[in-house]
């Protein structure tokens, strides 16, 4: 795993315009939530987690509050604590989908509004944000500040994604996180399938790995196999397995051959 981290410091120096801020309310004890706060403590910042029954008490303490909530809990829970503005002044979420209007309760009590998405999976309570990039917007110049600030605060890489790109930038993510998983349990159930007499994970995960490094430092140049090689004979035997042993990963197959012969392609041409 360490051949994929990268050392990736965080910019120390403030956000130019950003609110002077150190108390924060996190509102979701869900793992965002727990490491987020985790991160924000490490960082001096005065925090309090909390859980619905104790969101309001906790944001009526504090000067920026976050919601590390599911996406369709966000408006109910903006509403929840919207009641404490003022004096609480900034509300953000973490959501990578949602877009600021979903915090409209808190923008008409008065508060300014942001997000700060941290662009990594986060699989448990206690996940490392160190380095991260994270996704921000803002209502307001000095929102957008305080969500740079935020960021640079907890460590991790703070950049900008327009509001009427917020799917788009979502769906990207999930094809490079969510659906990689998926991708990999396809490749592994069909190990099984194959009667490959070994843990199939024990068996592809460094290649996985190896090839998201390689991915890392040479973008589409890290094709390699039968597609970039022009093996057509090959890749037919390979339909020919699927056809027989998993018919419902052929269309996955064949929708990503077709990618890898425009990438293939590509590189030819700039060699």
């Amino acid at each position: 795993m360490r051949e994929l981290e990268r050392d990736l410091p965080a910019d120390a120096a403030p956000a130019a315009g950003a609110a002077p801020f150190s108390r924060l309310a996190v509102i979701g004890r869900g793992r965002a939530g727990h490491s987020i706060a985790a991160a924000a403590g490490a960082a001096g910042l005065t925090v309090r987690l909390a859980g619905r029954a104790d969101a309001l008490e906790a944001c009526r303490d504090s000067e920026v509050a976050l919601l590390c909530v599911p996406d369709g809990e966000i408006a109910s829970a903006c509403a929840a604590v919207a009641v404490a503005v003022p004096p609480l002044q900034f509300v953000g979420h973490v959501s990578g989908a949602s877009t600021l209007d979903a915090l409209a309760p808190a923008t008409d009590a008065g508060a300014r509004v942001f997000s700060l998405h941290p662009l990594q999976t986060i699989p448990d309570a206690e996940t490392d944000l160190v380095g991260a990039p994270c996704a921000i917007a803002g209502s307001t110049a000095d929102a957008v500040a305080l969500a740079r600030e935020l960021a640079r605060r907890l460590e991790m890489r703070p950049f900008d994604v327009p509001e009427e790109s917020r799917d788009a930038y979502h769906a990207a993510a999930a094809m490079a996180s969510n659906l990689l998983v998926a991708l990999e349990e396809s490749a592994a159930d069909l190990l099984e399938r194959a009667r490959v007499d070994s843990p199939s994970r024990d068996l592809l995960a460094p290649l996985v790995l190896r090839t998201a490094a390689n991915w890392a430092e040479r973008g589409a140049e890290a094709l390699t196999g039968p597609i970039a090689r022009g093996d057509a004979t090959t890749v037919e035997r390979h339909v020919d397995a699927l056809r027989s042993l998993a018919p419902e990963l052929l269309p996955v197959y064949e929708a990503l051959a077709e990618r890898a012969r425009g990438l293939a392609a590509t590189a030819e041409v700039r060699r």
